[in-house]
């Protein structure tokens, strides 16, 4: 049956326009065992579009270009373990915007900047 989306994609997917898209894509599978899907370069070895699987979302993402700059962004993530990924993140070179905390939710959540300028806010629910 043709359905309007390649199958196991979700229907919302965000759209990262990077300073470094292979760093990026290299931070996701090393942060969050992102798994790359599909990648097409563009002209003078940028990634005009590529696509990584965290779990159960697709993040789409490219280089920045003249004509589409980077934009900074932040994405939140739910993991098992707040903790191990915050440390397996800045293992795989981001930087601590906040080390992992639980406030006044019910979310443990740390946030660290990878090298294409993305933020990711890492939380795992915790009661």
């Amino acid at each position: 049956m043709p359905t309007f989306k390649p199958e196991h994609y979700n229907s919302v997917s965000p759209y990262l326009i990077v300073a470094n898209a292979a760093a990026t894509i290299l931070f996701l599978q090393q942060a969050f065992d992102g798994v790359a899907l599909r990648q097409y370069p563009g002209e003078a070895g940028r990634i005009m579009h590529a696509e990584v699987r965290l779990d159960d979302t697709v993040i789409m993402l490219a280089d920045a270009h003249p004509d589409w700059p980077a934009v900074l962004a932040h994405v939140h993530i739910y993991v098992p373990d707040v903790d191990a990924t915050y440390q397996r993140a800045l293992a795989a070179g981001a930087t601590s915007v906040q080390e992992p905390v639980q406030k006044a939710d019910e979310d443990k959540r740390g946030g660290v900047k990878d090298a294409g300028g993305t933020t990711w806010w890492i939380a795992t629910r915790i009661g």
